[in-house]
């Protein structure tokens, strides 16, 4: 179906405030949103209802609404359970837009790579050398930065350069975890939960007591006990008693977070309530070197 500019530039207005509104919407609203006299739009709707891309909704409340046709007309797909992939520009989210394609014009050159963000919201705002972030995305956790290097609003769409691509890999923590873990003991001393963390090459371990875990030791704790002299405490007295602990079935990019969230590097992975393993920054670190 072969539209006009002032028909897509109808439609696309129309399913972006329906979408942030979720009810009907009036000709004066796509007026205001397009710059258009509502005289216009009103024409235009009655050509659009014949052609089955809206429907009028009576009543004080009504106005009008994209059909399943609409979002065919401008190759959108239209999704039942939409998850929203946010969009900031200058550090700013864009309120009520969301990317809804992302593609990638070059990606050859060893110098410059760039793309096309098809946005469901309005790409008005945005200009020459904004900055851009979209995402996270729902499945990769994939997030772009880049700059703008133009709008093509027929198609309500930003061309940008991208300077960075972020994802994680989507398995569950469990799958990266340290298992069994290295496990130091409540009544070891300084000296013996060192040598268990060289040989291991770590820089901590949880803390067992009747094979249950009570804590978490560093070389910081180690060396803030040595620094003050009293390097004849016991691991009980210098560990860590609030462990963050994380379910092996949460993906690795909710779990990253808690790594900042909580100034740690270490943390104690559970699978039905029971430590099983442990994850380290180092741990990520490695796993996205494989890359």
């Amino acid at each position: 179906m072969e539209l006009t500019l002032i028909q897509k530039d109808i439609i696309t207005a129309l399913i972006n405030l329906q979408r942030q509104k979720d009810r009907a919407i009036k000709g004066e609203e796509i007026a205001e949103e397009i710059q258009r006299n509502p005289g216009t739009i009103r024409n235009q709707m009655q050509l659009l209802k014949a052609l089955s891309l809206v429907e009028g909704v009576p009543g004080p409340k009504g106005g009008y609404k994209p059909t399943g046709a609409a979002y065919e007309a401008l190759n959108i797909d239209q999704l039942k359970n939409e998850s929203v992939v946010p969009i900031f520009r200058n550090d700013l989210i864009v309120n009520g837009a969301t990317a809804a394609e992302i593609s990638f014009t070059t990606v050859r050159s060893p110098e410059k790579c760039s793309g096309v963000i098809r946005i469901l919201g309005s790409t008005k705002d945005f200009v020459m050398e904004d900055k851009i972030q979209v995402g996270p995305t729902p499945v990769n956790r994939l997030i772009i930065r880049g700059k703008v290097t133009g709008r093509d609003d027929t198609n309500n769409s930003i061309l940008f350069d991208i300077n960075e691509m972020i994802s994680l890999p989507k398995k569950q923590v469990k799958h990266y975890m340290k298992y069994p873990p290295v496990l130091i003991n409540v009544n070891a001393s300084i000296q013996e939960a060192t040598r268990v963390l060289i040989r291991n090459s770590i820089h901590g371990a949880p803390v067992e007591d009747k094979e249950t875990v009570v804590g978490i030791v560093t070389y910081t704790d180690i060396g803030h006990a040595i620094a003050q002299g009293k390097v004849n405490l016991k691991v009980k007295d210098l560990m860590t008693k609030e462990l963050i602990t994380v379910d092996g079935d949460m993906q690795l990019y909710d779990v990253v977070k808690l790594f900042h969230k909580y100034n740690v590097s270490r943390l104690v992975v559970t699978i039905n309530g029971v430590a099983k393993g442990t994850l380290s920054k180092t741990d990520v670190l490695n796993e996205l070197a494989i890359y």
